[in-house]
């Protein structure tokens, strides 16, 4: 009978050996199997300017508390995981904390569900209600820097300033067009060693020759996490042939990349940090008595706002959010169409982009793909401006007849409805099914659980919505299940303050 503890199949899982340069952190991560057999892989971050003194203790903090990110997907699978650095009583109590709500996620998102790349023999795992979910003891030393000594202290920070998390997705177009207008933005690109960097090719060529502002870090995770995959004997030995839109068992990798900004964040005094997410990526569930996030965690409202705790820990002054969250992907990319076409001629939101001439092109065939052909036919805009030839936008609509896209229910109602109304679509038994329409999808939209005020900053909340409210039919807040219209005006943005202390 398959169990949770039959997942616990490594011994020891080391960070360490943290070797830090000017322009380079990197980090050995060892995996000890029961037979005693080791085997290691280096983590590697490093940076087009200096951002590290190996002799600082905030430094080697930092490059610690960054090199620990990609542990946090493996608690359920080793016996032990040792952090190895220079970690104080808050990057310890973060760490814990979010391995155990990783392994939680990992659980209910990966193991318990149908998974094309477990081994059969470990399909069939069945729910299990646990006070603790992460399986591995956390351990906690500093061999190589027993000599510093970290000092709290508050760090100075300037709240015009944004860090934005970027690739070639339409969320961090947006939301650099945006800050563009209002502030000073810092475009950051996390060139992964993996095929995710070809998305970002096209927007980062185009920002590298008109934003001053812009940093490239280069880092290897995507290799470490396949070769994490080798060491599991529960993952397929083919899992690399094995197309899908899911990843075998990781699920915490935003952090991954956002810890990789910290460096230029914490060097230029920047006040702010966006992650480009929108209003259906907070999601709430539950899973025969286990709660969890649907998978998303890392792109929800309480990502941005365990970050923000972490870093306000730190005396840090450094707040996360979006300014997305009040959006549905059919107004974001409505928003960037229309108000910043030079930005989206950039777009590649896809699974599989590959290159033709020196520039990146989507594959047309991929559940993004379709949802992006899907939207912007639906928006009556063009779609080769991003890349799409006319064979992909007809395989595209076709493949939408049949299956439905990843959004929430009434999102993906919506667009169904406007395809249909459109003729984009053939009507028959599925889209006609699926189409409902849901007029609050293209206002902005505010509830409780997936977009409130209070989760925004107040010096951004009006020039963000003066930009938004041009675009959107109107605005709606979510009162006894039912959205009823409101008026952006100053008396609801200050209606509520930011839920940390912005002085």
């Amino acid at each position: 009978m398959i169990s949770l503890d039959s997942f616990r199949v490594l011994k020891k899982l080391s960070v360490r050996n943290i070797h830090i340069e000017p322009r380079k952190v990197k980090g050995t991560y060892v995996v000890e199997k029961h037979s005693g057999e080791l085997t290691s892989f280096d983590l590697i971050y490093s940076y087009e300017s200096a951002y590290f003194n190996k002799n600082n203790p905030a430094d080697v903090n930092l490059a610690s508390a960054m090199l620990a990110q990609v542990a946090l997907n493996y608690g359920l699978f080793f016996d032990i995981i040792e952090f190895d650095g220079l970690f104080d009583k808050t990057d310890q109590r973060f760490l814990r904390d979010m391995m155990e709500n990783t392994s939680r996620e990992i659980l209910t998102n990966k193991l318990v569900i149908k998974n094309e790349f477990l081994k059969p023999a470990f399909n069939g795992l069945k729910p299990e209600k646990r006070d603790r979910y992460t399986q591995a003891e956390l351990v906690f030393t500093s061999t190589l820097h027993k000599q510093l000594q970290l000092e709290a202290g508050n760090v100075k920070t300037d709240r015009n300033k944004y860090a934005i998390l970027s690739s070639g997705g339409k969320d961090s177009l947006l939301t650099y067009g945006i800050v563009k207008e209002i502030a000073e933005p810092f475009p950051v690109f996390i060139n992964e060693a993996g095929r995710h960097w070809f998305t970002a090719v096209n927007s980062y060529r185009y920002y590298k020759s008109i934003e001053p502002n812009t940093e490239k870090p280069w880092c290897n995770s995507d290799r470490l996490f396949n070769w994490m995959l080798k060491q599991l004997p529960f993952i397929k030995e083919n899992y690399a042939n094995i197309r899908a839109d899911i990843y075998p068992v990781r699920l915490w990798t935003v952090a991954v990349f956002l810890f990789g900004v910290l460096p230029v964040v914490r060097k230029k005094g920047i006040g702010n940090i966006l992650i480009g997410d929108e209003y259906d990526t907070t999601v709430k569930s539950n899973l025969q008595g286990i709660t969890h996030y649907n998978g998303l965690y890392d792109q929800s409202k309480y990502f941005d706002n365990s970050m923000t705790r972490y870093f306000q820990s730190k005396k840090w002054n450094i707040n996360q959010f979006s300014i997305l969250r009040s959006l549905s992907e059919l107004l974001i990319m409505k928003v960037l169409i229309k108000r910043y076409p030079e930005l989206q001629e950039h777009q590649v939101s896809c699974h599989a982009a590959h290159e033709v001439n020196g520039r990146m092109h989507p594959c047309g065939k991929c559940e993004k793909c379709r949802r992006i052909i899907g939207m912007v036919k639906a928006l009556d805009e063009n779609l080769e401006k991003c890349g799409y030839n006319q064979t992909q936008i007809t395989y595209g609509l076709q493949a939408l007849e049949k299956q439905s896209v990843k959004q929430i229910g009434s999102d993906a109602s919506h667009l169904y409805f406007l395809m249909l109304d459109k003729g984009l679509i053939e009507a028959n038994e599925f889209t006609k099914r699926v189409a409902k329409k849901h007029a609050e999808i293209t206002k902005l939209r505010f509830d409780k659980e997936r977009s409130t005020l209070e989760d925004l900053p107040q010096y951004i909340r009006k020039p963000l919505f003066d930009i938004l409210s041009k675009y959107a039919d109107g605005a709606v807040k979510r009162t006894d299940n039912k959205w009823i219209d409101i008026r952006l005006d100053d008396d609801f943005l200050n209606s509520v303050n930011y839920k940390f202390n912005e002085e």
